[in-house]
């Protein structure tokens, strides 16, 4: 898990900027597939030949991070967000752009103590000279957060949703009987309005269709109540603020957890949602499910997982491909 996982997650890829992380996912399963190409979006899309029905799997590569709006006369960079960023906790993190510089986040203090505004936050490289500055409007940058682990968890930037692309990419190399017609598509622009995934489902045209995403948890001290848990096995997503899930899907994944001794959980996240959302409507409608990773500390550059989790998770995708 180390090497794969730590190499997805380390990798930059903000929304609209995937190509990087494409490019390492379409390495590691170009043996595992009977086709694989890059759509007009940037969508890596994996191709297992099987049966009649279409079967789509998908888990997004882009992550959160910020874009360079404008660079004063002092060295100063004023920028916007890209995907959902929590303003308050940003002051004196790092960020990383693409040729390497790192700069500091830092704010206008006495008016950001009023209110926590992003205009009035900007990145400090160290460097003053603006002729010699560089990045440049329209740059991206993302937020810096190292791969490290222990016996049971992995902490990291970009789990969300690297992980899941883990997950299907180790799954896909362990399938071994597929009876129908299956897709592993490696989105873009989740973090943006989940638009990878329209452009996909619509030209794929599934029977069924599984994201593989991350999920809040309710066990940490006065978080929100909500029946998922770090170490408590594959969420099995119930709903989101962008999908009720299909009845028949969802009960085809616990009925396959339960078949096989997979540990799973039932989710009900009321905020947030994920490709699935964009999916199930695609077309005249696709009978969609998905299945969550329990991650805390979301959208930060330190997110954790459990690796039990991960392992139930990639299992019941291994497992629904071959069932459906």
């Amino acid at each position: 898990m180390i090497k794969l996982l730590k190499k997805l997650t380390q990798s930059d890829g903000v929304s609209g900027d995937e190509e990087s992380v494409g490019n390492i996912i379409a390495g590691e399963i170009k043996k595992y597939c009977d086709e694989i190409s890059f759509d007009a979006m940037g969508n890596l899309i994996a191709h297992k030949k099987g049966g009649k029905k279409r079967v789509m799997f998908a888990a997004h590569m882009d992550e959160i991070g910020i874009i360079v709006k404008y660079i004063d006369d002092a060295g100063f960079i004023r920028f916007g967000a890209v995907g959902g960023l929590a303003v308050k906790e940003l002051v004196g993190r790092r960020v990383r752009f693409k040729n390497g510089t790192v700069g500091v986040i830092g704010c206008e203090e006495e008016e950001f103590s009023k209110k926590a505004d992003i205009d009035k936050l900007y990145v400090d490289t160290g460097v003053r000279d603006i002729n010699k500055m560089p990045v440049s409007v329209g740059d991206r940058a993302v937020f810096e957060g190292d791969y490290t682990e222990n016996k049971t968890s992995i902490i990291s930037k970009a789990l969300d949703d690297r992980v899941g692309c883990y997950i299907l990419i180790e799954a896909l190399k362990k399938i071994k009987k597929n009876k129908n017609d299956l897709y592993f598509v490696f989105t873009v622009q989740e973090e943006v309005g989940i638009r990878g995934a329209k452009t996909s489902a619509y030209a794929i045209d599934p029977d069924y269709a599984v994201s593989i995403d991350v999920t809040d948890t309710g066990d940490t001290p006065s978080a929100p109540k909500m029946a998922v848990k770090m170490g408590g096995g594959a969420a099995i997503k119930v709903m989101d603020r962008s999908i009720l899930c299909d009845s028949g899907v969802r009960n085809l994944m616990c009925d396959t957890a339960k078949k096989n001794n997979i540990p799973y959980q039932l989710e009900i996240m009321t905020d947030g949602g994920t490709d699935a959302g964009a999916i199930h409507l695609t077309r005249s409608g696709v009978k969609t499910g998905g299945i969550s990773v329990p991650s805390r500390y979301i959208h930060s550059p330190s997110e954790m997982v459990s690796k039990s989790d991960v392992e139930a998770c990639e299992e019941l995708v291994v497992k629904l491909a071959e069932s459906f």
